[in-house]
């Protein structure tokens, strides 16, 4: 039974982000890809492979050389996925403003009673 890999599973790992980052500035093979890792070659290629998996880079076989290109477009996925919930907190933190500035006006408008009532 195969594995369905997705775009979370992809950008879970930071290893994984870090090799997004460094194709999306400059297509690159998989020997360039592994030197900027403390990790074997072979666990970069895990990696690689699990983008491919995941849509997320191609890999284009020029001569001897693959080079890995971004493709980024199922970042439109999270992308959307955390737009809904971007939304659900930027309410919920508006509400809490309104209540603080409130609680703020509250405490200040005791404040100024307190000075007035005092012999």
């Amino acid at each position: 039974m195969e594995t369905r890999r997705d775009v979370f599973q992809a950008i879970a790992d930071p290893t994984r982000r870090q090799i997004i980052d460094l194709i999306v500035s400059k297509t690159q093979n998989l020997n360039s890809i592994a030197e900027n890792f403390d990790i074997s070659r072979q666990a970069v290629s895990v990696h690689v492979r699990i983008l491919t998996e995941c849509g997320l880079i191609t890999i284009e076989q020029q001569g001897r050389e693959r080079y890995c290109r971004p493709k980024l477009e199922q970042l439109d996925e999270v992308n959307h996925w955390i737009s809904r919930y971007k939304a659900h907190w930027e309410t919920h933190l508006d509400q809490l403003e309104s209540y603080l500035e409130k609680i703020q006006k509250n405490k200040s408008y005791a404040k100024k009673r307190g000075k007035h009532n005092r012999p």
